[in-house]
C-alpha cells in the first residue's frame, strides 16, 4: 500500500475514532430520567458521576505525554478505544450506583487518552483542516449518541439497550483499531512541520515552559466559556427573554450546531489563511457576538448572536492543537496536547460549576462570567502567540 493511500485510510480511521469519542457524551443526560428511578438512585448522582468522569478524563490526558513516550499512538488508541467500549457494555448492565462508577472509571481514562493521543497524532500528521475535521467528527458523535440513547428508550430494551447499541459500535471500532495497528507507522510526518526542521527551525521550546504552561490554562478558559454558554443559553433565553422552551432548545442546537458546521467549513478554506489568523478571527467574532447576545434582548439579534458564537468557537480548540508543532519542541508535543486536553477537561468541569453559582443569584452574573472568560482568552491567546 503507498503512503498515500495508507494515509488517507488511517485518516478515515482517526475520524471515526473521533465520531467515537463523542458517542457517549451527552448520553447521561438523556438516559438519567430513566436511570435513576430504575436503580432508585437520587436525582443529584448524576452530576457525581459527571465529576469523577470528567476528572479522569482529566489525569488521562494529562499523562498521556509520559504514556506516549513509552507507547506508540497505534496501541494507545486501541487500548482507549477498548476501555471506552467496555465501560459502555458495562453500564448497560449496571444495577447499583457502584456499577455506575466502576464503569466511569475506564470511560474517563479512556476517553482523555484517545482525545489526547489523536489530537497528538493529527497535529504532527496531517494538515490543518484535518484537524477541523476531526473536531467536527466528535460533534457528529456528540449529536448522534442522544439520538441513539433516545430511540432506545423508545424500545422495550430502554436505557440498557442504549448503552449496549454505544458499546458494540466502539468494540467494532475498537477490533477496526487492532486490524490496522500497523498503519500508523506508516504516515510520514505532516509536510508543513518536516520543512521546518530540514530549515533547521525546529523549535526547541519545552512542555516545562512558561509558554506550556499558559496553552494548557488557555484550553481551560475556552472549555469553561463554551460549555458555560451553551448549559445555561437556554435557561437565560426562558426566564430572562421570554422564549418558550422548546424555541430555546432550537436556538441552543444552532449554537453548537454552528460550532460543527464551523468546523467543517474551516476545513475547506484553511490553507488560506494561518490557524493563528483564523483562531484570532474566531476569538473576535465569539466575543462581539457575545455582547450582541448580553445587550440583543428578546428579539432576532440575540438568538443569531448565539449562533454566531458557536461559529466564533468552531476554529479555536483545533487551531490551537494543531499550532503545538509549530510552538514547541518534537519531544514536547504529546506532552503539551495532553496537558491541553486535561486542562480542558478541569475547564469543563470547573467553570459551568462556577456558573451554575452565579445563576442562583443572577443569571445575567452567567453572561458576565462569559465575557470575562472570552476576554481573558483572547488576551492569552494574543500572549501566546507573541511569545512563539
Amino acid at each position: 500500500m503507498s503512503l498515500s493511500r495508507a494515509a488517507g485510510l488511517l485518516l478515515v480511521i482517526i475520524y471515526l475514532g473521533f465520531v467515537s469519542l463523542g458517542l457517549p457524551d451527552g448520553t447521561l443526560g438523556v438516559a438519567w430520567p430513566a436511570v435513576y428511578p430504575e436503580l432508585r438512585l437520587p436525582v443529584g448522582l448524576a452530576g457525581v458521576l459527571m465529576l469523577v468522569g470528567t476528572l479522569l478524563t482529566a489525569t488521562s490526558g494529562f499523562s498521556s505525554g509520559w504514556v506516549a513516550a513509552r507507547f506508540r499512538t497505534g496501541p494507545v488508541v486501541l487500548v482507549s478505544c477498548a476501555l471506552t467500549s467496555g465501560a459502555m457494555l458495562l453500564l448497560s448492565q449496571a444495577h447499583s450506583a457502584a456499577m455506575l462508577f466502576i464503569a466511569v472509571i475506564p470511560l474517563g481514562l479512556g476517553a482523555g487518552a484517545v482525545d489526547a493521543g489523536l489530537n497528538g497524532y493529527v497535529a504532527r500528521h496531517y494538515s490543518g483542516r484535518h484537524m477541523n475535521w476531526l473536531h467536527a467528527c466528535w460533534g457528529i458523535g456528540a449529536t448522534a449518541g442522544p439520538l441513539v440513547m433516545g430511540r432506545a428508550l423508545a424500545t422495550a430494551h430502554g436505557w440498557r439497550g442504549g448503552y449496549l447499541a454505544i458499546g458494540s459500535i466502539q468494540l467494532g471500532l475498537a477490533a477496526l483499531f487492532l486490524a490496522t495497528l500497523r498503519l500508523w507507522e506508516k504516515v510520514p510526518t505532516h509536510a508543513a512541520v518536516a520543512t521546518a526542521a530540514a530549515a533547521s527551525a525546529t523549535p526547541t521550546r519545552t512542555a516545562a515552559s512558561f509558554e506550556g504552561w499558559l496553552s494548557a490554562v488557555i484550553f481551560a478558559l475556552y472549555t469553561g466559556a463554551e460549555l458555560s454558554i451553551g448549559l445555561w443559553a437556554g435557561t437565560i433565553l426562558v426566564v430572562d427573554r421570554g422564549f418558550a422552551p422548546e424555541r430555546a432548545a432550537l436556538w441552543v442546537a444552532g449554537y453548537y450546531g454552528a460550532i460543527t458546521a464551523g468546523r467543517i467549513g474551516i476545513g475547506f478554506v484553511h490553507g488560506r489563511w494561518t490557524n493563528r489568523a483564523i483562531v484570532r478571527a474566531g476569538t473576535l467574532l465569539a466575543g462581539a457576538s457575545a455582547l450582541g447576545f448580553a445587550f440583543g434582548g428578546s428579539g432576532l439579534v440575540a438568538v443569531v448572536s448565539l449562533a454566531l458564537i458557536g461559529l466564533g468557537f468552531a476554529p479555536v480548540y483545533p487551531g490551537l492543537m494543531h499550532e503545538v508543532p509549530r510552538r514547541f519542541a518534537p519531544e514536547a508535543v504529546q506532552t503539551v496536547i495532553g496537558r491541553q486536553s486535561g486542562a480542558g477537561a478541569l475547564g469543563a468541569a470547573v467553570f459551568p460549576a462556577l456558573s451554575g453559582a452565579i445563576a442562583q443569584e443572577a443569571l445575567s452574573g452567567v453572561i458576565v462570567l462569559a465575557l470575562a472568560l472570552m476576554l481573558a482568552l483572547a488576551v492569552a491567546i494574543g500572549w501566546l502567540d507573541r511569545r512563539t
